[in-house]
């Protein structure tokens, strides 16, 4: 991490939207970035913006106002949070063939996507017996969280999702009377986003999802009123957080990804880096050997205070 003499803002962003030619706005959306000198990846394609962005506070500010002024990006998804460091190196802004990788052709979240719910609706929606509730993570997230009663796809990666929702449309039609409500939901809101239109394309019409995923839900709504249960997993240094957004003790096995709580890293089987009881005796001695010598490298550039190239 690079000190920084104030808070850092950091805005994470999303939204699908028709992109006519991703090149070029690649080059107005790093230029905007550079002026304000500000860090961190974007990602751009035909189906539109995901990325993270940090500065300083007024800066990502300006460079929001700028990407809002784009067309079809007026109503771009953000969600902030604030470092005492700089958690980036540099800023890339990268074109790619999707914003979020489900893999399948022909998905178009910008038009076909299902209905919003709003946080403070959520609890009505998934507590109605009718409604069917699925959590479009992935198996190491849902393993510290989810909603009670949500149907967890076991997932190893967002691209398994349409084969495992493949399967369970099948059970679905075995009643042709059934017009089941379909409610999904994921950390920030863009896997379900994405899901949605997957899952209408496949025929089913009442679609819906959490609009801003589990973290908008875990800020906004009460703890006393909160129908989630554990903790929610992130893709950044904090692991996972909790209700109101506050930080959850977990750290995480770099080899697995698996979320380790205090127990976990308690155990004998857990060697910082390199393996953990979920994965000690899934790797070969030559992956360990090199998760080995990747954690040397991160704490010797700790050692010396700077941030190692492979942690951005």
């Amino acid at each position: 991490m690079i000190e920084s003499a104030s808070p850092v803002k950091v805005a994470a962003l999303y939204h699908f939207a028709v992109v006519d030619d991703p090149a070029a706005l690649r080059l107005q959306v790093l230029a905007l970035c550079e002026e304000h000198d500000l860090k961190g990846t974007i990602l751009l394609a035909y189906e539109g913006i995901n990325g993270t962005i940090a500065g300083a506070p007024d800066d990502i500010d300006a460079v929001l106002d700028g990407l809002r002024l784009l067309p079809r990006f007026g109503d771009l998804e953000v969600k902030y949070s604030e470092a005492s460091a700089m958690p980036f190196l540099r800023i890339k802004v990268r074109l790619k063939k999707e914003i979020v990788s489900m893999g399948v052709e022909g998905v178009d979240a910008a038009t076909e996507k299902g209905a919003y719910v709003d946080p403070a609706d959520w609890n009505n929606l998934i507590a109605d017996p009718n409604t069917i509730v699925i959590d479009t993570r992935n198996a190491y997230e849902v393993a510290i969280g989810s909603f009670d009663g949500a149907i967890n796809p076991n997932t190893e990666s967002f691209r398994d999702f349409p084969a495992w929702f493949d399967g369970f449309a099948d059970q679905l039609r075995q009643d042709p009377e059934a017009k089941p409500k379909i409610a999904m939901f994921c950390t920030g809101g863009i896997r379900c986003e994405k899901a949605t239109a997957y899952v209408k394309a496949r025929g089913f019409d009442d679609v819906q999802h959490l609009k801003g995923g589990i973290l908008k839900y875990l800020e906004h709504v009460p703890e006393t009123e909160s129908l989630w249960q554990g903790d929610c997993f992130l893709f950044d240094q904090r692991v996972a957080v909790g209700h109101g957004l506050r930080e959850a003790d977990y750290g995480q096995c770099y080899a697995c990804r698996m979320p380790l709580n205090v127990a976990d890293r308690a155990s004998p089987d857990y060697v910082p880096g390199e393996a953990c009881s979920h994965c000690i005796h899934e790797r070969s001695d030559e992956q360990r050997a090199r998760y080995r010598e990747r954690q040397r490298q991160v704490e010797k550039a700790a050692s010396e205070g700077r941030q190692h190239l492979g942690t951005e």
